[in-house]
């Protein structure tokens, strides 16, 4: 009689699928920084095929266009709308100014994908300057921090908790050589995101963060296109192959959906095995 009632409850909680097995994300709004392509862009998609509302933050305003074409065919088959923004989540003042925007057009937020992010800059950790090591930091670190800051502001004032995840990477678990600037920001992403969790639990804000494998993006291209360098990762990858941004949809879904009201303070890592083999 217990697991009945504990199972009673957990299906009334939770959010239900469409008839495509989907989570239902109908009426919730989410923001994605570097939604315009690859991994974030991924995710974007699967919020918007869960009948989701999201707004993309990218620099590029062309990419922006193309990406919002794409998702605004999603959501006008699945009943959501789609944004796009021009924001450097390297500047303050544009993260504050562009998320008083999206929130004021889009009515109200749910969530925030802190993704948008930079590779590092290939140089030898004993040349490494200064300069170079902040240039990484100020968006793989300072953004992250910035963006999560003023969407925790909004969730917390609209009181009806939400969902804060922040992209990492598998540089978080494994040795990052020669890319030690990324590396240090990745797995300071998750330090914060444990200290979030513990902190925004009060206001039913879950917050989470995904640690991609090799994924073939623009950011990733000069490795994939490396044929030593691929072949390698391959190698070490169970599945034996790079990930196709696609398939972050429903792990983009997944960790937008309201319904996972347990689920906080985790790693999510989706490498293909990368990590354990």
């Amino acid at each position: 009689m217990l697991w009945v009632r504990l199972q009673w409850v957990f299906d009334r909680n939770r959010s239900q699928p469409d008839d495509q097995g989907m989570i239902d994300l109908t009426g919730k709004v989410f923001i994605v920084t570097g939604g315009n392509g690859g991994i974030g862009l991924g995710m974007a998609e699967g919020i918007a095929m869960s009948g989701g509302s999201l707004a993309i933050w990218g620099r590029n305003p062309q990419k922006n266009a193309d990406a919002l074409d794409k998702l605004t065919a999603i959501t006008d088959e699945h009943g959501g709308k789609a944004s796009a923004y021009v924001c450097d989540v390297g500047d303050e003042k544009a993260i504050i100014d562009t998320m008083d925007q999206t929130v004021s057009d889009m009515g109200r937020m749910d969530g925030l994908f802190a993704n948008a992010g930079r590779g590092g800059t290939g140089t030898p950790f004993v040349d490494l300057s200064l300069d170079e090591w902040r240039e990484v930091m100020t968006v793989n670190l300072d953004g992250v921090f910035l963006t999560l800051r003023e969407a925790s502001k909004r969730l917390i004032s609209q009181g009806e908790g939400g969902s804060l995840v922040a992209v990492s990477s598998t540089s978080a678990v494994h040795g990052a050589a020669g890319n030690e600037a990324y590396g240090t920001a990745k797995t300071a992403l998750n330090g914060l995101v444990r200290a979030l969790a513990v902190g925004m639990a009060r206001h039913k804000i879950r917050v989470n963060s995904l640690l991609p494998g090799w994924t073939i993006t623009e950011l990733a291209s000069g490795g994939y296109e490396s044929d030593v360098f691929r072949n390698a990762t391959i190698k070490r990858t169970p599945v034996r192959r790079w990930a196709d941004p696609a398939e972050f949809r429903e792990v983009g879904a997944f960790l937008a959906d309201p319904g996972q009201t347990y689920h906080t303070g985790q790693e999510v890592c989706v490498d293909g095995g990368y990590t354990v083999f």
